[in-house]
């Protein structure tokens, strides 16, 4: 259960709590905060509103200028060194005391305000190895070398660019109203979320040791399936747990036309990634979510040669801890059992526990709290509720020490073209993680700015 700090508990307790039905437990056994508190009335959202759309208003051309830029500009993860330095400036010139090298490119800038609760913002800064073809006008032309040294077109294809616009824009417009908050806002530019690293590297340097504890997390992710103008929330479970597992399935090489002198780790692969969609559909509850899938396969270098191996690359998606262990040791209980029934040498099955990232699980009452003054801010009819996804995201690591997380979600698509895509034979919308991926910037920087800022001011306002 979160403690919070004594002095501040009439504090969090208006902030946090919600009034009603109780939370259910968490799939990690954790405790949920479920002290009661009144909603904050709409007339004081309003004119908090009033005040932030006034400075929004000033803000909003040089916003969408930040984003075209960062769109244009960017860097794969472990490797924002521009785009970290970028985020660091922005918010020095606003006053903020600005560490920046934090668990590798990560920014860590502290505003302190008067007595209050921590409140920690974060955006993610890195891009992804795909190449642009939105056709747009800013769109990225960069080209990288990955880690492995292959060189990459580079795009934001996950609206990283759209969470860093959002990020300055509601670190300027809560500079602005000082005189409307009191407590310590921390603002954070984390690096390698795409490989689902970042957050662990910044916590690992001292996040929660040299900079203010938070008392409360708030983060936002671009929608591609919703109109901008639109949030959607989880309550509790939101995301995923997430592993990167490697195979590497052995046999022994030899002539394609010859098979019979060799034992083929084609086929014994492609036995292998057969098998593994066995545990899903035959070994696991269905009521517990499970995906398992083989995003890389390599080997072989002509037509003719049966190689001596092939390298599968795995994500796996689970929801609990101990639906996480038993599919792990399933995995690697098929790979090799695959093995003795083709007489091959056995695979190497590794877990890269660098990219593992636990689910995200937004804390009930925080999430009822804050969705009601988007409710008050936005309107009904712009705030849904959004069931939980298996995609992944390592802002769920923030929840270290019960700290309460909280991630919405903001549609970034224009209206027009949202309803084209509703309608019968519509053409679907791009998703994250492809080429076509373009979200509308003005609107959907507005609306995250204005929701972030609401949120904060939720918590800290006086």
């Amino acid at each position: 259960m979160f403690t919070p700090r004594l002095a501040l508990i009439p504090l969090l307790l208006s902030a946090l709590a919600v009034s009603g039905s109780q939370p259910g437990p968490r799939p990690d056994g954790q405790k949920q905060p479920t002290e009661p508190a009144p909603d904050r009335p709409a007339a004081w959202v309003q004119e908090r509103l009033k005040a932030i759309d006034a400075r929004l208003d000033a803000e909003t051309k040089e916003l969408v200028a930040l984003y075209q830029h960062l769109h244009a500009n960017p860097e794969l993860s472990l490797m924002e060194v521009k785009t970290s330095a970028r985020m660091a400036d922005e918010v020095r010139k606003l006053g903020f005391d600005v560490t920046e090298k934090v668990g590798g490119n990560g920014v860590v800038a502290v505003l302190k305000n008067g007595p209050g609760p921590v409140v920690l913002v974060r955006t993610d800064i890195d891009a992804l190895p795909i190449t642009e073809q939105t056709g747009l006008p800013y769109a990225s032309r960069v080209r990288m070398k990955d880690r492995s040294g292959t060189e990459v077109g580079v795009m934001h294809a996950c609206g990283h660019d759209i969470h860093m616009s959002c990020w300055v824009g509601a670190a300027r417009v809560l500079t602005a109203m000082k005189d409307r908050w009191s407590g310590t806002l921390v603002m954070i530019a984390q690096p390698a979320e795409e490989i689902v690293a970042g957050a662990r590297m910044m916590l690992d340097d001292g996040l929660y040791r040299r900079f203010p504890k938070p008392d409360v997390c708030l983060a936002l992710h671009s929608d591609p399936h919703q109109p901008a103008g639109v949030v959607s929330y989880a309550e509790g479970l939101a995301l995923a747990n997430s592993d990167s597992v490697d195979i590497v399935v052995k046999g022994r090489g030899g002539h394609g036309a010859a098979p019979h002198n060799t034992i083929d780790p084609v086929v014994l692969a492609a036995r292998i990634i057969l098998d593994l969609q066995t545990i899903v559909s035959r070994e696991r509850n269905p009521f517990d979510p499970v995906v398992i899938t083989v995003g890389s396969i390599h080997g072989g270098t002509k037509h003719n040669i049966i190689p001596n191996e092939v390298r599968l690359q795995l994500t796996v998606r689970t929801t609990t801890p101990q639906v996480r262990d038993d599919v792990l040791k399933a995995i690697d209980r098929v790979a090799r059992a695959a093995a003795v029934g083709a007489r091959a040498p056995e695979p190497e099955v590794r877990v890269n526990l660098e990219e593992f990232t636990p689910a995200t699980y937004n804390d009930v009452p925080l999430a009822r709290r804050t969705g009601a003054v988007f409710r008050a801010a936005l309107g009904d009819a712009n705030v849904k509720p959004r069931p939980a996804m298996m995609g992944a995201e390592d802002f769920g690591r923030l929840s270290t020490g019960n700290t309460p997380i909280f991630m919405f979600f903001l549609g970034t698509i224009g209206a027009e073209k949202h309803a084209a895509a509703q309608q019968p034979g519509g053409a679907p919308l791009p998703g994250m993680h492809t080429d076509a991926y373009a979200p509308l910037p003005e609107p959907s920087i507005r609306t995250g700015v204005r929701s972030m800022s609401v949120a904060v001011l939720n918590l800290m306002g006086k």
